[in-house]
């Protein structure tokens, strides 16, 4: 008889995913509530929990389609939908159609983003992601709202700057830069003891002064893609002045080896 696969879904990572959505929901309501910190904190506890999830499903060997699908619907309304939603009711909808438009080029872009994602992860370079994660761009935006909501910045005199940075995040993601994975760094090998005091010195800093610390961590990762980019595309363009040199040199040594062995035997 043959054995079908049991129903049913794998519990623990899909418990993670569920929080990572809970907490994108969570950051929409906060901001209806103008409770603004509130929702950027949410959105940073969604990306918590979206790293989490797939790597607890890899390491108890709980990976499935259904928990591909589900991540990514989660993804869709904690990195899509709650920073766009979170920066028009905070800043956006003053500037009337422009604000919800720019919200909208946000959500758009991580749509087309998480659909570019699924449909390459198995042929595209591990080591880099083609566009700005959506995780990222989310946390620029929901960063941006936190340090407005911390430092009480006027929404009525920030909604222009928050529409330019809302709107470059989400092109930046539907981009065709290069964003280091950081997957081949090697986890689990052996680190000298003060790699551990400067992760502490990390948290410290963090620690003080969460809300531009954050912000500006990932506002330099979304710079570092045109400069990744730029660097690859250089070194493929002097690989490509090189190659023709080296095969011009060693024509030049095959003409030099002939002509010399002609000369040879016309001696003899």
């Amino acid at each position: 008889m043959q054995k079908h696969p049991s129903k049913g879904i794998y519990l623990l990572p899909n418990i993670l995913t569920t929080a990572g959505l809970f907490s994108g929901f969570y950051a929409v309501i906060a901001s209806m509530n103008n409770h603004f910190e509130s929702a950027a904190v949410a959105i940073f506890i969604a990306m918590i929990f979206d790293a989490l999830d797939g790597r607890v499903a890899r390491m108890t060997n709980t990976q499935s389609a259904f928990g591909a699908e589900y991540d990514s619907m989660a993804d869709m309304v904690s990195f899509g939908i709650a920073p766009a939603l979170v920066a028009y009711n905070w800043a956006l909808f003053g500037l009337g159609k422009i604000g919800w438009l720019a919200a909208f080029i946000f959500t758009a872009a991580a749509a087309l983003r998480l659909a570019r994602f699924n449909t390459t992860v198995g042929t595209a370079d591990s080591r880099y992601f083609t566009g700005l994660a959506s995780p990222a761009a989310a946390a620029i935006v929901s960063g941006m709202v936190w340090l407005g909501a911390d430092y009480e910045l006027n929404p009525d005199t920030f909604g222009v700057i928050a529409m330019i940075i809302t709107t470059v995040s989400g092109l930046l993601m539907v981009s065709n830069f290069k964003y280091s994975s950081f997957k081949e760094i090697k986890w689990k090998e052996r680190v000298p003891f003060i790699a551990v005091l400067f992760m502490v010195l990390v948290f410290v800093v963090v620690a003080t002064e969460p809300a531009l610390v954050l912000f500006l961590i990932f506002s330099l990762y979304a710079l570092s893609g045109p400069f990744i980019t730029y660097k690859s595309v250089k070194e493929i363009k002097n690989k490509l002045i090189d190659e023709p040199d080296e095969t011009a040199t060693e024509a030049s040594k095959a003409a030099s080896q002939e002509q010399d062995e002609t000369e040879n035997n016309q001696t003899k």
